[in-house]
C-alpha cells in the first residue's frame, strides 16, 4: 500500500507537477553541492579554528537553482518538440549539440549574474565574473555532459535515467559552486596570511624591544 502510493505521488510529480518538481529539484541540488562544498573546504582546517557554515551563502545557491528551475524546465521541452523525442544517433547529436551551443552559455549566464546579485554586486560586475570565469565553466562543461548525455541516451534503461542525471547535476553544481566562490576563499586565505606574518613581525619586534631594554639595564649596572 505505501509503495503503491509512493509510486503514484512520483508519477504525479514528474507528469502534473514537473514544472515544480524540476524548480524545487534544481534548487535542492545546487544548495546540497554547496553544503558538501563547504564542508570539504573546511575539512583541513582544525576543528576548533573552522568558521560556522556560511547558511546565506547555501541560501544564495537555492535561489539560484529556483530560478534556473523553470528556465531549464522549458528550455529542454522545448529542445524536445523541436527535435522529437527518438532515440537515434542524429536526435541525440542535435540535442547535445543545442544543449553544449546554446543551454550551457544561457545557463551559466543566470548562475553567475543572479548569484552575483543576490551577493550584493551591481549587475555590471556580475557579468564580468561572468565574463572572466565562462571559459573555465564553458570546458568543463564540455568535457562533462556531452559524454555523461551520451552514455544516459545509449546505454541507460529509462528507469534509471533520473537517479543518473541527478548524481551527475550534483557533481556539476558542487563544481559551480566551488569554482563560483574560489575567489573569496583566496582572498580569505590571503588575509589570514597577512594576519599571520603580522603577528610573526610583532613578536620579533616584542623580543628585540626587550633585548634593547636588557642591554640598556646591563649597561647601567655596569
Amino acid at each position: 500500500m505505501a509503495l503503491r502510493t509512493a509510486k503514484h505521488l512520483v508519477e504525479k510529480l514528474f507528469t502534473k507537477h514537473l514544472l515544480a518538481t524540476n524548480i524545487f529539484t534544481s534548487a535542492g541540488l545546487l544548495a546540497i553541492g554547496d553544503y558538501g562544498v563547504q564542508k570539504l573546504e573546511k575539512f583541513r582546517i582544525p576543528k576548533e579554528k573552522r568558521p560556522p557554515h556560511d547558511w546565506k551563502r547555501t541560501g544564495r545557491m537555492f535561489i539560484v537553482g529556483a530560478i534556473q528551475g523553470p528556465i531549464s524546465h522549458y528550455f529542454y521541452l522545448i529542445m524536445d518538440k523541436k527535435l522529437g523525442l527518438g532515440r537515434s544517433r542524429g536526435t541525440i547529436i542535435k540535442k547535445i549539440l543545442t544543449d553544449q551551443i546554446i543551454g550551457s552559455p544561457l545557463f551559466a549566464f543566470i548562475f553567475f549574474e543572479a548569484s552575483g546579485i543576490l551577493e550584493g554586486q551591481s549587475p555590471k560586475s556580475s557579468f564580468e565574473e561572468f565574463a572572466r570565469k565562462f571559459p573555465t565553466v564553458y570546458m568543463v562543461d564540455w568535457c562533462v555532459w556531452p559524454a555523461a548525455q551520451c552514455i544516459n541516451f545509449y546505454f541507460l534503461p529509462t528507469k534509471l535515467r533520473v537517479v543518473y542525471v541527478a548524481a551527475i547535476t550534483l557533481l556539476w553544481t558542487s563544481f559551480l559552486s566551488w569554482f563560483k566562490h574560489r575567489d573569496a576563499r583566496l582572498q580569505e586565505g590571503l588575509r589570514e596570511q597577512s594576519v599571520y606574518y603580522k603577528e610573526i613581525s610583532q613578536t620579533e619586534e616584542n623580543k628585540t624591544s626587550r633585548s634593547v631594554q636588557l642591554g640598556n639595564v646591563n649597561t647601567s649596572v655596569d
